[in-house]
């Protein structure tokens, strides 16, 4: 028998390295959001090699709103020295604003969230622009809560590689 049940409007699916244009093009909807482009140094091959070369960097979720693209969130397993297990850290979550308002960045948290638990991960965890108030609330409409007294810390460029050409006396 025939399924001809219509198409569902919303699905969540892994990303492959033929999607690395269509990541490239939501990091740089992303950085304009957050007024960072500037910043934005990656390019769609860059992208194939550390998502999909032999030493996955991390893993990226498409969500697909009737057959077209409209979001994604880019993720990779972190470490808890205190808990002593994996957890979860999503670098970016993004729906196109024009798509907003219809359970999208729920639905991508939702997937998230069940992929910390099948993969039995202590925590799910990610940052936030201060600024970005509507993105907040979202947060706490799932039950996310800040982690106050932590400040997040950068090492990048120059200063990555001074640090990196000390001699620290280990061989």
């Amino acid at each position: 028998m025939q399924d001809n049940a219509p198409p569902a409007v919303l699905r969540i699916r892994a990303a492959g390295v033929d999607d690395c244009a269509l990541i490239h093009s939501f990091i740089m909807e992303l950085a304009v959001y957050e007024k960072l482009a500037h910043e934005v140094i990656a390019t769609p091959e860059l992208l194939a090699q550390t998502l999909f070369g032999p030493r996955p960097g991390a893993e990226v979720l498409i969500a697909e709103y009737e057959g077209r693209p409209v979001g994604y969130a880019l993720f990779f397993q972190s470490f808890s020295t205190f808990l002593g297990r994996p957890g979860l850290y999503l670098e970016d979550v993004y729906v196109q604003p024009a798509m907003r308002g219809r359970g999208i960045g729920k639905a991508l948290m939702t997937r998230l969230a069940a992929l910390a638990v099948e993969r039995d991960y202590a925590r799910f965890e990610w940052s936030v622009l201060d600024w970005n108030a509507p993105s907040i609330a979202f947060y706490r409409s799932i039950g996310a809560f800040p982690m106050d007294g932590w400040t997040v810390q950068r090492l990048t460029g120059q200063a990555l590689l001074d640090l990196a050409a000390r001699d620290g006396g280990a061989a």
